[in-house]
């Protein structure tokens, strides 16, 4: 077992109507505040509900919504040179992964006098970051509880996986009602792919009896909303299981590592703009089909604790049955099923593939793969 470090930064509030006392929270570590906002936020009408608060306490801000590039370094320099002409003490970032990598990026960068592309090279952040506060409006975010930030290299389209000082990141703040307006369609695939990240966790070299504790936790949470098996939560709302399981499945994911799928989800979306949740509940069931070869008995028992089967049921069973429960899911919201329906090439595949190859994650799946293996894998679920 890898050695057991505790470390959990940042404060975390979780619950309905929390966003009312965002002003309250955020006067703890500054007056003036560049918001990054998903400008979907803005199309649902749920902007007001994140700003008001701070115009209810004389919170000073201007926000910057222009993410149409996604978390690219050409977005990231654009943000950070109006955060630094605004002089700001602290960046908020709400919305979806894009909001808080980027949010999380420009204030790890902001007191920095090193140049954008040297930092995202590689090079050690030197100076200070500035607060940053997150609130997300999906219930996965995968990278808040770690110092990693996944950006895009406008340069060349690729991904890189940047490093931040632990202490950016000094509140999550979770409000279930915040993601009501989640259509069906993207709350399967956000579960499907947060389900993919307990897996992910579970099964790494780097798990651990914490990580396995939140992993576990976090998958039967999610199991009420995917599953008739409801009797443990009837008079819990769904949107807050899902924020709750979301959230456990995160802190595990930080307390161990995340997994190939993720990464090439990643990769792929960084590459091509194809939606992230997607791709990994694409890849999800050839995954559990490859992991069960040598994990079966951890498959087994996820497959359990989420009721996808029976106690009594034999391993082998269990997991072609947690199988075809995805494939299930994936059929009753039309979602495609291979890589190839989302008109994807092989070739293209080939460059993301590279792209992951060389990332130390690589280092904590279940067991060692090479860039063939993955290439075997994905040809695989093309």
């Amino acid at each position: 077992m890898s050695d057991f470090i505790f470390r959990i930064n940042p404060n975390i509030i979780l619950g309905p109507f929390t966003i009312n006392r965002l002003g309250q929270y955020s006067q703890d570590w500054g007056t003036r505040f560049m918001i990054i906002m998903d400008p979907v936020l803005n199309e649902l009408k749920l902007s007001e509900k994140i700003l008001q608060p701070l115009r209810d306490r004389n919170i000073d801000f201007f926000v910057f919504s222009d993410l149409s590039e996604g978390s690219s370094s050409k977005n990231i320099e654009r943000a950070l040179k109006l955060a630094r002409e605004g002089h700001v003490q602290g960046i908020i970032c709400t919305g979806g992964e894009k909001a808080m990598n980027i949010g999380r990026t420009v204030a790890a960068y902001y007191n920095e006098t090193q140049d954008l592309y040297t930092l995202i090279d590689g090079a050690a952040v030197t100076k200070e970051p500035i607060p940053c506060l997150c609130i997300p409006t999906t219930y996965r975010t995968p990278y808040i509880f770690t110092r990693e930030v996944p950006v895009m290299d406008a340069r060349s389209r690729q991904l890189k996986i940047i490093k931040i000082p632990y202490t950016v990141c000094k509140l999550l703040l979770i409000d279930p009602n915040l993601m009501l307006s989640l259509t069906d369609n993207q709350k399967i695939t956000l579960s499907l792919e947060a389900l993919n990240m307990g897996l992910e966790a579970y099964l790494s070299q780097k798990a651990n009896f914490f990580s396995d504790m939140f992993a576990e936790k976090g998958l039967e949470l999610l199991s009420y909303t995917m599953t008739e098996n409801m009797e443990h939560s009837s008079t819990t709302p769904e949107e807050v299981l899902l924020s709750q399981a979301g959230c456990l499945v995160s802190m595990a994911t930080s307390s161990a590592s995340l997994g190939m799928i993720s990464l090439l989800s990643l990769s792929i979306y960084t590459r091509y703009n194809i939606n992230k949740s997607l791709i990994s509940s694409i890849l999800l069931p050839y995954f559990i089909e490859y992991v069960s070869k040598f994990k079966a008995a951890e498959i087994d028992k996820i497959a359990k604790i989420m009721g996808i089967c029976d106690a009594e049921t034999e391993q082998e069973e269990s997991c072609r049955i947690f199988v075809d429960f995805i494939r299930e899911l994936m059929a009753k919201e039309n979602l495609p099923a291979r890589l190839k329906d989302l008109k994807l090439t092989i070739e293209q595949l080939s460059l993301a593939i590279e792209d992951v190859a060389k990332f130390d994650i690589m280092n904590n799946l279940p067991r060692s793969m090479t860039s063939d293996d993955l290439f075997d894998f994905v040809k695989a679920a093309f």
